[in-house]
């Protein structure tokens, strides 16, 4: 039984790494502070041993990208991340040129680890730098300061082919020209990849404890769609514009795994609390893993894999996806890809009324995307497409 998507738009590989030295106050992602060293060896096998499944179950593909994430996955050790790459490439073809990321704490660094991972087979960093000024970077709990992050791009552009660096923004009392400058600073240290993400108040994180206690204030609405116009505006202006709702790149040098996920393709999620879509007897799998990284290796150790949930979707659920996340890119999403997917079109009259709205536009004959107003009330408008 074929799929319409099988093999279509990349198949990428995703390792997650779930340990960081500290837990950041804004963070809601799968991480774990351990204050006994990590048994990197038995991690290394567990992952080794989960990706076989997964390739039993995938079959023989072609990876078109392989993301070390996290967590802080720059506390592994040069070894660990070396034979999670020999396994992918046992597993699965790993062409030669492919982009293979790993994600990096600027307080993590060493070039001795870092000139490893090159070795290894790495070929992108992403750096969590989140701020350039030091109050900030204390206040979203990071370890590291500016220098310390300075050194660290330096470092990670001698020895990387390509570099990416995230900063947060839509920070308490953030003015939009400070917002500007600091944007300027971050491009001209930058190489050709900018992930700027505003700060979302997570429940369960302190942050949002502080946040309903009246204890953490943050831009309004309108302040907040201000500091995203603005972050349009410069970037563009440096030639890194937006090629995603958050993410800037010089053109060529856009995120391949990224663009796996938001052109709706497919991948394997290994690691603790990894999540993965690929096709399986043409349909699209979901699979989820245990969150708890001990939990996880008892779990892989005793059943070959740490799965925990997983479901077939529905047409519809594919084509629901597909809009949630093809509508985040600039180049935006092709309609007659919807109809191969959930068997029907999206109801012409809503595509209509939101272009009349200014929220969508065509390019072309079958493709849309969201307009920069569209881009800001994104829910609502996949919301109405999908209904």
């Amino acid at each position: 039984m074929n799929h319409p998507d099988k093999g279509e738009t990349g198949f990428g590989v995703y390792v997650h790494w779930p340990f960081c030295m500290t837990k950041c106050p804004y963070c809601d992602f799968n991480s774990h502070v351990r204050h006994q060293p990590v048994d990197q060896p038995r991690f290394a096998a567990a992952f080794a041993r989960e990706m076989a499944t997964m390739r039993e179950r995938t079959g023989r593909r072609t990876v078109s990208s392989i993301f070390l994430g996290g967590g802080t996955p720059s506390l592994m050790q040069s070894e660990t991340v070396a034979s999670i790459l020999n396994e992918i490439a046992r597993n699965w073809h790993v062409p030669d040129d492919i982009e293979i990321t790993l994600e990096a704490n600027p307080t993590s660094v060493e070039a001795d680890r870092f000139r490893g991972y090159r070795a290894a087979g790495v070929n992108r960093v992403s750096l969590g730098v989140q701020a350039l000024n030091d109050p900030d970077l204390r206040r979203l709990g990071r370890m590291h300061s500016v220098d310390e992050a300075l050194v660290a791009i330096k470092l990670a552009r001698e020895i990387f082919p390509r570099l990416s660096f995230d900063l947060i923004y839509a920070r308490p009392d953030q003015s939009i020209g400070a917002w500007r400058e600091e944007l300027a600073k971050a491009i001209s240290y930058a190489a050709d990849h900018l992930s700027l993400y505003q700060l979302t108040i997570e429940e369960g994180t302190p942050f949002y404890n502080l946040w309903k206690a009246g204890k953490l204030i943050t831009p309004d609405g309108d302040h907040a769609a201000a500091l995203y116009a603005q972050t349009q505006d410069v970037t563009a202006q440096h030639g890194l514009p937006a090629y995603e709702i958050s993410n800037h790149a010089v053109p060529g040098a856009e995120s391949q795994h990224n663009l796996v996920y938001w052109r709706y393709g497919e991948y394997v999620g290994v690691g603790p609390g990894a999540h993965g879509r690929f096709i399986e007897n043409g349909t699209r799998a979901v699979t989820i893993t245990e969150r708890h990284p001990e939990t996880w290796v008892q779990k892989v150790e005793s059943g070959g894999h740490g799965v925990v949930e997983e479901e077939s979707l529905t047409h519809d659920q594919e084509g629901d996806e597909f809009l949630l996340m093809g509508l985040r890119l600039v180049e935006g999403i092709d309609l007659a890809r919807y109809e191969r997917l959930t068997g029907h079109s999206v109801k012409e009259k809503r595509v209509v009324s939101l272009a009349e709205q200014g929220l969508i536009e065509y390019i072309g004959n079958s493709r849309i995307r969201t307009t920069p107003e569209g881009a800001i009330v994104l829910n609502a408008v996949i919301a109405d497409l999908a209904a």
